[in-house]
């Protein structure tokens, strides 16, 4: 009996996934069907469906498309990354008889072809005739986001192999290149069928070195000199572990704060106080820490003191809508955006600020985005769960790998709060901006209150939260 009735390449954008993905298919008796579970399309971005299956399909149940791919005369799989379902990783990994390929590439070099391909438009090359020309602009905190990503799943991933016993075909983006290693691999997936050359059809985009294909390469030297490159380079075994997120916080030396952010909460308000009361005393916050590196600096501040800030659910979620899903610019998640629209049939404006956009519109399309949270919430849809929106319970949860706050204070009483961490007699926090183009204030009921209840149940009830408007 074969040991597989299926597989999955797990792997990331730019890392190699279509070349390999060519030349899987290029043995008899494999297939491999493309992004099968990418939240914003069936397989690839130009399909309506997979198999048979639409992607209104696919999404009311995942669990129908990993049967048809087992239900193939070939050996099926698909290519998955570590934002597409969540609800297919765990069954896959459950799986015994789904084997596990797994595709590595060196972050920055992932990163850096990442930022060419934005900037040429360009992300697959059959002719080197028509490879468009073109540079990538290295951004530290972009670099940290898209290896934060790297590190975390590759740290699932492994742990999750780990407790089952179970183990993977390991692949690095060198390898592609090696016709033996596509051999090996298709042994080790039980096909008899071998290959004498590969598929050459997709091309190298960027050959070139990365000095020549970055266009502030000194800054990124800069950037990168401070970090600890066994981290940086080592897969799967990345160290340290990040699952509490440790570069997100911000350690302020003249107050003696370690402030560990919650995403979606006053972050921007308090980070500017910090750095204003750093800035005073000649210093500065220091963030994008390692664990380390945050123990090496608490060490050397006997004293200090930890604290996070809670939001009231409806206005931390009232919040993210308006920064991150209804914001068509700069830190709008724009793909995300684009599905919710067009999958869950959210009514978003084209522009926010359009006169036509009024109130009663505003409201209409944020009822649609807690009923929403609701089911992402709870695994019930193929987009990610965002740290912007996830629960703040579970957050602190994840703190607590590394070190558990001293103080966890509501944004409502934040004063009273740092008073608690001895920060009286520092100045006071800056003003918390309005949400636009509406404040929650603006069209608050009982029955948005209640979406956010059915949302988050599990931060009322953990944190004795009240109706907003009472709090």
């Amino acid at each position: 009996m074969a040991q597989f009735d299926h597989f999955v390449v797990f792997a990331e954008m730019r890392t190699g996934s279509n070349f390999l993905e060519t030349n899987l298919n290029a043995f008899d008796g494999l297939a491999c069907h493309g992004e099968a579970f990418n939240p914003h399309f069936p397989g690839y971005p130009d399909r309506a469906e997979l198999l048979g299956l639409t992607q209104e399909a696919r999404d009311s149940d995942p669990m129908q498309l990993l049967r048809a791919l087992k239900q193939t005369p070939e050996l099926s799989g698909f290519r998955y990354f570590h934002d597409h379902d969540p609800r297919v990783f765990d069954t896959v990994m459950d799986d015994r008889k789904c084997a596990k390929v797994v595709l590595t590439r060196n972050p920055v070099d992932s990163y850096v072809s990442w930022k060419i391909a934005q900037a040429t438009g360009q992300w697959k090359l059959t002719d080197a005739k028509a490879r468009k020309d073109g540079k990538a602009s290295f951004v530290p905190e972009e670099f940290t986001a898209h290896l934060d990503a790297l590190q975390a799943f590759q740290t699932t991933l492994l742990n999750r192999l780990q407790v089952s016993g179970q183990t993977a075909f390991y692949v690095a983006y060198e390898d592609l290149q090696n016709v033996d290693v596509m051999n090996g691999l298709a042994a080790w997936l039980g096909i008899d069928a071998r290959l004498e050359a590969l598929d050459k059809t997709l091309k190298v985009q960027n050959p070139a070195s990365l000095a020549d294909k970055v266009s502030n390469f000194s800054q990124m030297q800069a950037a990168l000199g401070a970090l600890d490159r066994f981290n940086l380079t080592r897969t799967p075994n990345f160290e340290p572990r990040r699952g509490a997120a440790v570069p997100t916080y911000h350690a302020s030396g003249a107050a003696g704060l370690v402030y560990l952010p919650v995403r979606g909460g006053p972050e921007d308000r308090i980070v500017a106080w910090l750095n204003g009361i750093d800035m005073a005393a000649g210093s500065t916050t220091e963030t994008k820490l390692s664990q380390g590196n945050l123990r090496d600096w608490m060490r050397a501040h006997p004293g200090h003191r930890r604290f996070s800030v809670l939001r009231h659910p409806l206005a931390r979620a009232h919040h993210v809508f308006c920064t991150r899903i209804l914001n068509t610019g700069k830190g709008g998640y724009g793909g995300i955006r684009a599905t919710l629209i067009r999958r869950y049939k959210l009514p978003l404006p084209d522009d926010p600020q359009d006169a036509g956009y009024d109130k009663a519109a505003h409201r209409a399309a944020f009822v649609a985005y807690l009923q929403f949270l609701k089911a992402n919430l709870a695994g019930q849809t193929a987009i990610r769960v965002d740290p912007d929106w996830a629960t703040q319970s579970k957050t602190l949860e994840g703190f607590a790998e590394f070190a558990v706050p001293d103080v966890v204070i509501r944004d409502t009483d934040i004063g009273a709060g740092l008073q608690a961490l001895g920060a009286d007699g520092l100045p006071d926090l800056p003003p918390q901006p309005a949400d636009t183009p509406y404040m929650l204030a603006d069209i608050y009921d009982a029955e948005v209150e209640k979406l956010a209840r059915n949302a988050y149940a599990r931060d009322y009830v953990t944190f004795g939260f009240t109706d907003w408007q009472d709090s």
